[in-house]
């Protein structure tokens, strides 16, 4: 019996047909397992608390699982590389973007490609991050923080949490042309014990870790990091506000996937991220660890992004930060 001759074009189409197909598909039938979140912060981080809200919300509209893989540590590379090697369009990275925001300033080698393996799917929150200070140093506002600072040259301890904050910080410490001693911490909750009895005198981090010391009266807030003022922090100014838009920095968090995602699948999970993140009761539980919702699509998000990676760069430069 004779098969029919087809032409090496046609049977190209025939083989394409399905390819071109897919991507509706995709989106029509996903997910069809268990879908995970990896989040490189231990349980009970902002972060953490924040992925189980949406992942409760979105499985029950998704008909699957979701569940949360906590990889923290390492400066997150673990838990990147763990969510670029998976090559699964089930398993999504769930973070801050401060976490690895850095990276292409810091490594010259990297496990993944910050461009085109994390794409951007929803902005879900921000964590807002604030600077305080001791109350043995007599300051009662950001500027006269700056002057003590200018005062005592090499005289000041401080500490930030590692990464984003911590090149924002020690760009903003240079272009003040201010000399201060940065303290290292392991675990950065210490920081905040040492700054309410005086062993250090300034630090940025997340306001929700401050909250304790804050509680107790024994260190200064500041001010607030973020681009906007926080009704979970009555009355405190952004530094933008004080004249100090230098160490602005947005704890964006949110979701991204990998760069197989079709373009219509990555709008549907991310309409679905944001409309979970309206829940009003998750911006209840997320403003108790001192967050605010600030939903946004995959095009929000990344103009948030592109904000955060022009404002590093040139902290960077600024600071002579070269990739090792």
């Amino acid at each position: 019996m004779m098969l029919p001759k087809f032409s090496m074009g046609f049977l190209y189409a025939a083989a394409l047909l399905p390819l071109l197909m897919s991507s509706p598909a995709q989106a029509q039938e996903w997910p069809v397992r268990t879908v995970k979140f990896i989040v490189p912060l231990g349980a009970g981080a902002g972060a953490d608390i924040g992925g189980r809200l949406i992942a409760e919300r979105v499985q029950k509209k998704w008909g699957k699982a979701v569940i949360i893989e906590n990889r923290p540590g390492g400066d997150s590379l673990p838990a990147l590389t763990a969510f670029a090697t998976a090559n699964d369009d089930h398993t999504l990275f769930f973070a801050p973007s401060g976490s690895f925001a850095v990276h292409p300033h810091r490594y010259a080698k990297l496990p993944y490609d910050p461009v085109r393996d994390l794409l951007p799917i929803a902005r879900v929150s921000e964590t807002i991050i604030a600077v305080a200070s001791a109350r043995s140093i007599g300051a009662n506002n950001l500027k006269e923080v700056v002057d003590y600072m200018r005062a005592n040259p090499g005289k000041v301890d401080y500490a930030v949490v590692p990464g984003t904050a911590e090149l924002v910080t020690d760009g903003f410490f240079q272009a003040q042309k201010l000399q201060l001693v940065k303290v290292p911490y392991r675990d950065i909750v210490q920081g905040v014990n040492d700054l309410a009895v005086g062993r250090l005198q300034f630090m940025m981090a997340s306001l929700a870790i401050f909250q304790p010391a804050l509680q107790n009266n024994s260190i200064t807030l500041l001010a607030l990091t973020n681009r906007q003022r926080a009704d979970v922090a009555p009355g405190i100014a952004t530094v933008e506000e004080l004249g100090f838009a230098g160490l602005e920095l947005e704890g964006l968090v949110g979701l991204f996937g990998p760069p197989t995602l079709s373009l219509e699948l990555r709008r549907r999970i991310g309409a679905d991220v944001v409309e979970a993140a309206r829940d009003p009761e998750v911006g209840r539980r997320l403003a108790a660890t001192a967050q605010v919702v600030n939903p946004g699509g995959a095009d929000e998000f990344q103009a948030s992004l592109n904000r955060q990676k022009d404002m590093i760069a040139a902290n960077a430069k600024a600071t002579g930060l070269e990739p090792k």
